[in-house]
């Protein structure tokens, strides 16, 4: 079939309203984000820059790259968002990915953020109009409705932590932890593993952090574990079908190569944060509490310690690859819309005619 056939004939079904029902609130949505090391970030935030159901309030980092930043902006410019607020955890580095541990993938954050920089509200390798991260939680979650914001976190928990441990400000005379208290409905995180286990989000960078927040986070915590997205691939369809214009499109291909999908760790909680469990979700516990030990180990115990009906586990109520499938179709339909709106460019001659 023509390149340029099949790519209108993609737009055609995923331009075309959902089957799926959904609510008629949009969700308050902060992501929290390690967008640098693997690029199935760039799917979540896709998902939460394009789904009908979101008000995205901001993003905030927590890999301190100014590669990092500068991605982030020019994917949120690139798919509309350019006054969304971007915060990241300080002090910056100008690092950038190595693959050091298997050597078969890609680095794909400066790329992005070069090549899609003209979206970027952000000067190119100036990042001094970005928030620090807790200045800009402590911002927002002042600004909303009491229980209204939900959190997606989808890296390491240090902005969490460390707005936990923050005092009252010009934006709250609230301390961190009761602000949290008052504003978020839920926290949505990707790290560990369910009923136990040991997981890179908890133990690879700063475990303090990520027990403090698991730990004695005060309110409602839903955990999406290593095991639930391990089985679930996406993307791939995004490189076949997806217009070239799409920077998530681009991202997958320097990272994983060609036709090659991802594991969904970070896709399938934006989803579940937008969606809550919707028809592919379900709750795996029945009771009990996660922790974090000092080893960045964690383990599902029994009731005992405040946190008697907050924390949940999800497993999948669909099959790995159907779960998939629908990821591979919310991308497809965000990344076509935003091509449509972008209009031409360089990436994709064909929307010029």
């Amino acid at each position: 079939m023509n390149l340029n056939l099949r790519w209108i004939l993609t737009a055609v079904v995923y331009l075309a309203p959902w089957s799926r029902s959904h609510s008629s609130t949009k969700k308050k949505l902060i992501v929290d984000t390690d967008l640098f090391s693997d690029v199935d970030d760039t799917g979540a935030l896709l998902l939460a820059c394009s789904h009908a159901n979101v008000s995205l309030l901001g993003v905030n980092l927590n890999y301190p790259s100014t590669y990092t930043a500068l991605a982030a902006s020019s994917l949120l410019g690139y798919y509309g968002h350019t006054a969304v607020p971007i915060g990241i955890k300080r002090p910056l580095t100008n690092d950038t990915f190595l693959d050091i541990y298997a050597y078969q993938h890609g680095e794909y954050a400066s790329k992005v953020a070069y090549h899609w920089q003209t979206y970027s509200s952000l000067p190119w390798m100036d990042v001094t109009g970005t928030w620090d991260s807790v200045e800009l939680y402590r911002r927002v979650l002042s600004q909303e409705d009491d229980q209204s914001v939900t959190i997606a976190s989808i890296g390491f928990l240090d902005n969490l932590s460390n707005l936990l441990a923050s005092g009252p400000d010009s934006h709250s005379p609230l301390s961190g932890r009761d602000l949290v208290a008052a504003k978020v409905s839920e926290l949505a995180v990707m790290g560990g593993e369910y009923p136990s286990g040991h997981e890179f989000n908890f133990f690879g960078h700063n475990i303090t952090a990520a027990a403090d927040v698991v730990n004695t986070w005060p309110g409602r915590v839903t955990f999406i574990g290593f095991e639930l997205g391990r089985d679930v691939y996406s993307g791939g369809q995004l490189m076949v079908d997806g217009p070239e214009s799409d920077p998530v499109n681009a991202a997958y291909r320097w990272y994983n190569g060609y036709d090659v999908p991802r594991e969904s760790w970070d896709p399938l909680t934006v989803l579940y944060a937008i969606e809550g469990l919707g028809d592919i979700f379900k709750y795996g516990n029945s009771g009990g509490h996660n922790h974090v030990f000092p080893n960045g180990s964690n383990a599902w115990q029994a009731e005992g310690d405040g946190h008697a009906g907050q924390h949940r586990y999800l497993k999948l109520n669909v099959s790995p690859a159907a779960a998939g499938a629908l990821l591979d179709r919310l991308f497809l339909r965000g990344a076509v819309a935003a091509a449509k709106d972008s209009g031409c460019s360089k990436y994709e001659p064909s929307l010029c005619s």
